[in-house]
């Protein structure tokens, strides 16, 4: 299979084409020239589109990494033979930065705020990766190490606050517990349009609708079929109502219908 099959097969849209195209041109770099290279942080969508690229190419050596584990938004690092992938997320050069601001502490900014500030400056999302608020009066930001010179001489301020960003290391990002609620019923089926009824409080009907009009992504890929058949460790994600992650299908009830535990994220 060449690129052009390779990208007909795998690219959903013209834009997600671009996308896949760039990463191949990322990862004929480190195969060509045995150096290092990396693609843009990628969303979590994204992400599951490159892997389903890179498995359809042979599963060639890559990680994904956006600078502490369980980060969402992460670049797709290609490694020549040489490099481990402890040395590729720990060098000092890598292709990650961390950096940390201080507020006052009666200061609490929110993930749009800092976010808008860092836009303000010409910046690109594809440049910026997670945004962490570990705890009133501070703020932590993984970005490309590319935009230092950028963040560091004109990232000046917060909405009303005043700031001066320092970089740390990567090692010292305090990324905080992911606030959950738990949820445990009962549907017919698990079928995604029941599943995710039970996961958001909505009617069959209206899971139905939103799965029809492209709003659901399962696994980070969109998905049309409401009867699509749920399994353990799906991660359900809805625009405008947010995340789940099917925890637990610990069998039937009594009354034949099937068991979950959601984890409905806040």
């Amino acid at each position: 299979m060449n690129k052009k099959e390779l990208l007909d097969r795998c690219a959903r849209n013209r834009e997600e084409r671009v996308l896949l195209a760039r990463v191949l041109d990322k990862l004929e770099w480190t195969q060509n020239r045995d150096v290092p290279a990396h693609t843009p942080f990628l969303s979590p969508g994204e992400q599951a589109a490159v892997r389903a690229l890179l498995h359809a190419w042979g599963n060639p050596p890559h990680s994904f990494w956006g600078g502490f584990p369980g980060a969402e938004r992460a670049v797709c690092c290609f490694r020549p033979g040489w490099q481990s992938e402890e040395d590729l997320q720990s060098a000092p050069d890598g292709p990650l930065a961390a950096l940390e601001v201080r507020l006052p502490q009666n200061a609490a900014p929110g993930h749009r705020d800092v976010l808008g500030s860092l836009m303000g400056l010409g910046l690109s999302r594809e440049k910026l990766g997670d945004i962490l608020l570990p705890e009133t009066g501070r703020c932590q930001l993984v970005a490309l190490r590319q935009t230092l010179p950028v963040l560091l001489s004109q990232w000046e301020e917060i909405s009303r606050w005043h700031i001066r960003p320092l970089e740390i290391p990567l090692s010292q990002l305090e990324p905080q517990p992911a606030q959950v609620k738990t949820i445990q019923d009962t549907v017919a089926s698990p079928r995604l349009d029941a599943v995710l009824g039970a996961a958001f409080s909505l009617s069959r009907a209206k899971a139905a609708a939103c799965i029809a009009s492209g709003k659901v992504a399962v696994n980070h890929a969109e998905c049309l079929k409401g009867d699509r058949t749920v399994q353990e460790g799906d991660v359900l994600t809805c625009r405008g109502l947010g995340k789940c992650v099917v925890r637990e299908i610990p069998g039937q009830s009594k009354k034949g219908r099937t068991r979950l535990t959601i984890d409905r994220y806040l």
